[in-house]
């Protein structure tokens, strides 16, 4: 059935959308081979809804433009088809949570962390009341800025799993999102392991108090002990979503007990016993306030401490704003939640924050000696010579000396450090298993695996846990915190600068629905996280940002096959633009010339040469397209099907051109299309390149004159011409022509895989050695596309085609990609063109597989060979092309007689082969003879002097339209290029393309 929404019911396959002037049609096999058709309510087109524009409902396309205009070649279904998107490749979530349960309670949890009950004591003491105000303020203006960015960045579309590194790539692109994500992966389990140290810590202090240990009551419980409830929370973690909730929503419980069991007892003040007062705890008074109201910074471990390290001590108590993010694919809507619940518990933990504060420097002093007897107003007398282990500089649990009750303030540490361990334990995984599914880094594809129905990523807990275990073992609470502290900086540092990036390009896919955000603001946390982070520590700066850039280099490295629509790609696209625009307006001049090739070689695979030659004249530093003209009208999916496999070789081959195909016309038409209508002001080619037609003489007349009104056409629009000729021709592919292969089309059953396995033998052949391209991979897929039942819907067959056959690529099919021995190449610089034949050479020498290779100059002489030779000596050496030698030769002895009679047999043997071809009349051959003796003379030159060349290139004779017939042009061709090395004709605009003017 199919309901009036355009979709198809229950029960039914491959719906295919069939269109008249007054209906859509849908056409649906049941699989029991019965079609069943229904009209919409007379509606000509589908009305738009939801999935439509759902990345994973491939059954639920609209209607392709092909459906709609009557293509028969096309079916229903979006067009084109991609392959399976992200949210079809992600393990399936089923557990989704609300802002509260999902981001604030994370969020609190993972701020009221180790630092809260074991650090801002201390904090206080070093950097007294104000300082210690303006480290919160500081703190938080950072994450309030950075939860800003990160609500901009959260509601600008639907948000999966990965976290930060989910939402960096798809804003910075896979790159920087990668590179972030792992660096943000290692501090979060990092931060793991100082919450579990400081729950150590606190437990030894605990045991400490009842004057018991497990080994010594030092670093190794905390190793120990440590160790164990690491093993105890990876197990909690990889239960489920719904056990770490309930795990959470206890430890909540406890956390607010002790907040409130400890702001009692500050109120309270001390009790009648006078341990309290010589520890320090003399209750809540204005002259002890005032106290403590300046910096009072002491040397600790051997290191003076200022506002900086102190600040980064405490800085990744504030850490936790990412934690509602990090799990972003498990909540019910994230641009909703993430927002909401981060800013909420930003203003909750900051009050949290200051008011302890203001609780313990009002309650305890700096140093205590634990006597009360040494107390003189609000300080210690015996505290002067340096030996009080008491009070808010030297005890680590004053808070739970100032509490109501140590019991819950010791229960409040544990489940805050649990807690906050557990966020990070249960995001890392996720976050992995994100860049595992994207494929950025091979060495975590391992990890993404999901066990369960939700996806669980066992094997990201396993890596957690190693990782995290490492730094238990170093069970040094403030070490720790200090070196994560430059990368939650770095990570915060890369959010801001995000939405800076995306807020200024803005690309029209840049539509957040949070509006309480400003790209400058976002630019002033991106500039602020970076100076925090190197006033902290300039080497621990400079290694977290090698650390990214190392990571960065990895995944531009490997180019992984990912496509998020990164704002990075929409300034390209302006940067190009505003470029092409700027340089629209500049003049050419001969200094900044580049030769911009149009290669029309067809099939990229079938002359690998012609296109290899190409690419090692522009290199990376000019224009290069590539035209295919196909006779034969295409329907869109095929010749798409085509541009992509092309698209693909050029990418193997590491050939950096542009593909370009037409279809419908003749070669000649096809060409004049491409010349006119290829790139955009300065971006356009200024040569065409062609290869030599071997079988022109079996060419019938209509063939010989496409391709030699192809000549006429470059040299009209002012187009330099090159012409390479191989000794056994540019096709690898032989006994079928181009147009062979789009005329007749088999079924796919047939022509599929063996068609895919003999181009892919051919590409083997071809391909560099250090192609990423997993051919057995591929013809492992295109063999289980044959076996398995075709889906609902599929993507355009890429190799729908018929197979030619296949030979193995002859050596010289690789000349231009291969390091060449030590030789020459022969420049037959004939006319003055402008420079273009002295150029190309010279740019060849320049490529390393070419270096070895030499330049030998030949020019024509007439009668003073002495004094040209000088001139053109002097020419070269102005030019600053340096050439092994020079040699001057004349063409105006007459050519033996034996070669005229072979260019006579050929003509000959043309006008045998081939009736169609017009016979070459007597006054054309005595009109030009004299042109066709100086063709035939330099042939005789050639081989005397250029037989052993490693590569000719030779002045190109100019055919005068209306002059020279086809026949006779490319007579001339064949005698200057037959049995020869590998041979580059070429003919400049005449536009001087070479100066020696500075």
């Amino acid at each position: 059935m199919v309901r009036n929404d355009g979709t198809a019911g229950k029960g039914y396959d491959n719906p295919a959308v069939m269109v008249s002037d007054e209906s859509v049609v849908l056409e649906m096999n049941n699989g029991n081979g019965r079609i069943h058709r229904e009209s919409l309510l007379g509606l000509s087109e589908p009305l738009p809804r939801l999935d439509h524009y759902r990345a994973s409902q491939r059954n639920a396309k609209r209607p392709s433009i092909g459906v709609l205009h009557g293509d028969r070649d096309s079916k229903a279904g979006g067009e084109p088809e991609e392959l399976l998107e992200e949210e079809a490749k992600a393990p399936g979530h089923a557990i989704r949570l609300g802002w509260m349960q999902g981001v604030l309670i994370p969020c609190l949890l993972n701020i009221w962390g180790v630092m809260l009950f074991l650090r801002l004591s201390w904090v206080v003491g070093q950097a007294g009341i104000v300082q210690t105000l303006i480290i919160i303020a500081l703190s938080y203006v950072v994450c309030v800025m950075t939860t800003l960015s990160l609500s901009a960045l959260c509601t600008n579309g639907q948000i999966k799993s990965g976290g930060l590194y989910y939402i960096i790539s798809r804003s910075l692109g896979a790159e920087f999102g990668a590179s972030v994500g792992i660096v943000f992966a290692f501090a979060n389990s990092v931060n793991a392991a100082m919450n579990t140290i400081g729950f150590c810590s606190s437990l030894n202090d605990l045991l400490r108090s009842l004057n018991t240990k497990i080994v010594d009551g030092g670093a190794n419980d905390i190793r120990i002990v440590g160790s164990a409830f690491l093993l105890l929370m990876i197990i909690i973690c990889a239960v489920g979503m719904d056990w770490e909730v309930k795990a959470q929503n206890f430890l909540l419980v406890l956390i607010v007990v002790a907040i409130f069991n400890f702001i009692i007892g500050a109120i309270i003040g001390p009790g009648a016993s006078s341990e309290e007062l010589g520890k320090g705890f003399l209750g809540i008074s204005a002259s002890l306030l005032a106290a403590n109201m300046g910096p009072g910074y002491t040397v600790m471990n051997g290191v003076q401490q200022n506002f900086f390290s102190v600040f980064a001590i405490f800085f990744p108590s504030v850490t936790g704003i990412q934690s509602g993010a990090n799990i972003c694919g498990d909540l019910r809507d994230p641009a909703k939640a993430i927002p909401k619940g981060t800013l909420w518990a930003c203003l909750i933990s900051a009050i949290s924050y200051v008011l302890f504060s203001f609780m313990a420097a009002g309650a305890a002093v700096r140093e205590a000696s634990g006597n009360a007897s040494d107390l003189v107003g609000v300080t210690f007398t015996s505290c002067a010579a340096g030996n009080c282990t008491y009070g808010l500089l030297n005890d680590y649990t004053v808070m739970q000396l100032i509490s109501l009750t140590s019991a819950i303030t010791y229960a409040g540490c544990w489940a805050a450090t649990l807690s906050t361990a557990l966020t990070n334990i249960l995001s890392v995984p996720r976050l992995i298993q994100a860049l595992g599914i994207d494929r950025i880094y091979p060495g975590l594809i391992f990890f993404s695996k999901g066990y369960g129905k939700h996806g669980e990523p066992y094997r990201g807990y396993g890596l957690v846990f190693l990782v995290s275990l490492i730094f238990i073992l170093i069970a040094d609470l403030d070490a720790i915190a200090s070196l994560i502290t430059n990368l939650y900086l770095a990570s915060y540092a890369f959010i801001n600068f995000c939405t800076f990036h995306a807020a200024t390009v803005k690309p029209l896919g840049w539509r957040p629905t949070f509006r309480y955000y400003h790209p400058y603001v976002s630019l002033l946390a991106t500039v602020l996280c970076v100076a925090i982070m190197f006033l902290i520590s300039v080497v621990s700066s400079f290694i977290a940002m090698a650390f990214i850039f190392v990571l960065y280099l990895v995944v531009v490295y490997r180019k992984p096959e990912a496509n998020w629509g990164s704002s990075v790609q929409a300034q390209a696209y302006k940067t190009a633009l505003n470029s092409t625009l700027n340089l629209e307006g500049t003049s050419d001049h001969v200094k900044n010339y580049q030769p911009q090739i149009l290669a029309v070689a067809g099939d990229p695979m079938q002359r690998p040469a012609l296109i290899d030659l190409a690419h090692l004249i522009t290199k990376h530093s000019s224009l290069m397209v590539i035209g295919n003209i196909i006779p034969q009208r295409l329907p869109y999916k095929r010749r798409r099907a085509l541009s992509d496999m092309g698209k693909s070789y050029l990418k193997d081959s590491n050939i950096r051109a542009f593909y370009k195909i037409v279809d419908g016309v003749d070669f000649d038409q096809g060409a004049r299309c491409l010349i006119q209508s290829t790139g955009f002001g300065r971006l356009a080619p200024n040569i065409l390149m062609l290869g030599y037609k071997t079988n022109w003489r079996a060419a019938n007349h209509h063939q010989l004159n496409a391709y030699y009104n192809t000549l006429h056409t470059a040299f009209d629009n002012r187009l330099a011409l090159l012409i390479l000729r191989m000794g056994k021709g540019l096709d690898i592919f032989k006994g079928l022509s181009s147009s062979d292969l789009y005329t007749t089309v088999p079924s796919p059953q047939e022509t599929t895989v063996s068609f895919t396995s003999k181009r892919m033998a051919a590409r083997r052949s071809l391909m560099p050695v250090n192609s990423n391209l997993d051919l057995h991979e591929l013809m492992q897929s295109n063999h289980s596309s044959q076996t398995s039942p075709a889906p609902t819907f599929h993507a355009a067959p890429a190799f729908d085609y018929p197979s030619p056959p296949v030979v193995p690529a002859e050596p010289e099919a690789n000349l231009f990609k291969q390091k060449q021995p030590k030789g020459t190449i022969d420049v037959w610089w004939l006319y003055d063109d402008g420079g273009l034949t002295m150029l190309l050479p010279y740019i060849i020498t320049t490529r390393s597989k070419w270096e070895k290779c030499k330049i030998r100059v030949f020019a024509l002489s007439s009668v003073n060979v002495q004094e040209e030779e000088t001139n053109l000596k002097l020419l070269l050496d102005k030019l600053r092309i340096s050439y092994l030698s020079l040699t001057m030769v004349k063409v105006t002895d007459k050519p033996m007689e034996s070669t005229i009679e072979e260019h006579r047999e050929l003509l000959r043997t043309v006008a045998d082969m081939n009736d169609d071809l017009p016979v070459l009349s007597e006054s054309e051959k005595q009109q030009l003879e004299v042109k066709t003796n100086r063709q035939l003379r330099l042939r005789e030159l050639l081989l005397e002097h250029s037989k052993s060349a490693s590569l000719i290139v030779m002045s190109m004779p100019v055919p005068r339209q209306d002059t020279v017939s086809a026949v006779l042009y490319m007579s001339w061709l064949e005698m200057l290029t037959k049995d020869m090395p590998p041979f580059l004709l070429v003919r400049g605009n005449q536009t001087e393309v070479l100066t020696f003017y500075s």
